[in-house]
């Protein structure tokens, strides 16, 4: 699918056994946004060929690169993070311009990246562009592996990874994607709503449809990847906004038959919310799908999952222990149906 939306990086122990074919690129792409090596992962609005832009939170980039050193090209400042040849992700912070990611040069030879943008939303206002990479003189880029699965997360601030260490990366869905070796992408933005609430709550139910955050943004092209597992977390946000529980349960029927429609063979998981808010509405817009014959989508009781007092940072987000927590539970309930 020309370089758009696959799946995610396998590990550095299954890289090294495996031997990739390295596609023809015109030098004038090489490294580009464009080159069809890069491969994006999540939603990005690749509008312009010279900039592709990232709004939701969890999605990141990857290309395999020969030579010893590697550059990020940025427009304006962004935090970011970055991993090459599948070690720890290194935190940049405020950087723009042509970043060096290798002041010590690396080894000659096959190398990968991944470049993670800091989520845009609240007071943060980055500028999470991927404008390439440059590389030695002489380089080339590579496709780099990747795994069959791709899992969408779809929630709020809480699968955002806020107030986690590196949010989106602390993750329960990155975690969860991670221990699963599948790709990943978190489609999420803190205080969203799953029902379009009267007051103006971000919608997920109508935000799923789109590339970016706004109501507006333009419709997110199905086709570009195709989800094998959708894990849905909302429900935290709604009750601050005087959503009904009729409204929320069938919300909640709509956004799962709109999961289905653009994944007709996914697995679609609907959470309960960790602080216990409309269970009983969750549990029974799954039954209405499973009742209409859809016996794919199931309810995932996260009752016990964390302890407030000791897995979250505020009562209400998870700290990286809790994550993990989530992760650890979750993982093998969404990789039984992969």
């Amino acid at each position: 699918m020309r370089g758009h939306h696959v799946r995610i990086l396998v590990t550095a122990a299954v890289l090294a056994g495996m031997v990739v074919a390295v596609p023809a690129a015109s030098a004038a792409t090489i490294g580009s946004p464009t080159d069809p090596n890069v491969k994006y992962f999540g939603r990005w609005n690749t509008s312009s060929s010279t900039a592709y832009v990232s709004e939701w939170a969890g999605a990141y980039v990857v290309v395999g690169f020969t030579g010893t050193t590697v550059k990020l090209k940025q427009r304006r400042a962004i935090d970011f993070f970055v991993s090459i040849d599948g070690r720890p992700d290194v935190s940049y912070v405020n950087r723009s311009g042509t970043v060096d990611l290798t002041p010590t040069k690396l080894a000659a030879g096959r190398h990968t990246l991944r470049v993670s943008y800091r989520p845009i939303a609240g007071s943060y206002k980055g500028d999470a562009v991927f404008q390439g990479v440059a590389l030695d003189a002489g380089a080339q880029t590579f496709v780099p592996p990747v795994p069959e699965k791709i899992i969408e997360f779809v929630g709020d601030s809480i699968t955002v990874g806020q107030r986690s260490s590196k949010q989106a990366l602390t993750a329960y869905g990155w975690l969860t994607g991670e221990k699963l070796r599948a790709g990943h992408t978190q489609i999420a933005v803190g205080g969203a709503c799953l029902h379009p609430a009267a007051d103006g709550c971000l919608s997920m139910r109508e935000g799923f449809l789109r590339t970016g955050l706004a109501l507006n943004a333009p419709a997110w092209n199905f086709s570009r990847y195709k989800a094998n597992a959708v894990v849905i977390n909302l429900g935290t946000n709604d009750v601050g906004h005087s959503v009904t529980k009729d409204q929320f349960r069938s919300s909640y029927v709509t956004l799962l038959r709109r999961a289905r429609e653009k994944y007709p063979t996914a697995a679609i998981f609907a959470m309960g919310t960790f602080r216990k808010r409309y269970l009983p509405e969750t549990q029974a817009a799954v039954k209405t799908l499973n009742d209409g014959g859809d016996s794919n989508v199931y309810f995932v009781n996260t009752e016990g999952w964390i302890n407030e007092a000791t897995d979250t940072v505020d009562n209400v987000h998870p700290n990286d222990q809790g994550h993990r927590k989530i992760a650890d539970r979750l993982a093998p309930i969404v990789g039984a149906k992969l």
